[in-house]
């Protein structure tokens, strides 16, 4: 990759872009008041299931299909879209997903020499002909970027890790060495994923535990995260 692609499009990854993701735990919030996840164990666990079983074989595929509408395959992008919308059967993990998704397009939209693909795109999620998700724009902004369709995955999962760390530091007796221990433990995961989702063109997911408890956040006594 190029200094020049991995600059247009790494910012779109980092925890300082605008996206919102800050804001939303995935459920695991309600997992820790739940009891249900108690120490950096139980954590470890809560994710690398969600990951092996979700996101790494939905959301890291719709990143993969999306991927080929920054090459002029446009309606790969959208019917990977409309597929991870009707997957996504909780409320509150669709709007989350949603509204990342938006603000990453919108970001894309700063430069001046925009990508008239991801700027089509956000004319269709802002007219409600399409959703938006996370994974389908990060797909496409770093597509135009001129990162690899795996090197495009592997930076979504990764994203994702890191948010699960930021709301664990906040949620759990979790320091930031032991935050780094297991970014380091989930390479290896993050990296075989990548590559099946890369291959894969079908979106599957069975993640009960984290859908239920991403259902529950809503009706938490108190709560520090949206979702």
């Amino acid at each position: 990759m190029k200094a020049l692609s991995l600059l247009h499009g790494i910012r779109y990854v980092d925890s300082f872009f605008p996206a919102g993701g800050f804001a939303y735990s995935s459920g695991l919030e309600a997992a820790v008041q739940r009891g249900a996840v108690k120490d950096s164990q139980g954590f470890a666990l809560y994710v690398e299931d969600f990951f092996q079983s979700g996101l790494g074989r939905r959301e890291a595929v719709a990143v993969a299909r999306a991927w080929q509408g920054a090459r002029g395959k446009g309606r790969e992008a959208q019917e990977a879209d409309q597929e991870l919308d009707a997957m996504m059967t909780g409320r509150e993990s669709r709007q989350a997903s949603k509204q990342m998704g938006r603000q990453v397009l919108r970001g894309a939209l700063v430069d001046e020499d925009a990508s008239p693909v991801v700027r089509e795109y956000l004319r269709e999620v802002e007219a409600g002909r399409a959703a938006g998700h996370l994974a389908v724009a990060l797909g496409l902004v770093l597509g135009e970027a001129g990162w690899t369709r795996e090197q495009t995955v592997t930076a979504f999962l990764y994203q994702q890790s890191v948010g699960f760390v930021s709301a664990s530091l906040k949620l759990l007796p979790i320091g930031q060495r032991e935050g780094q221990r297991l970014l380091a433990s989930w390479a290896p995961m993050i990296s075989r994923l990548s590559r099946q989702a890369v291959a894969d063109t079908a979106m599957t997911a069975w993640t009960p535990v984290q859908d239920i408890y991403a259902m529950k956040h809503s009706r938490l006594a108190s709560r520090l995260f949206r979702s």
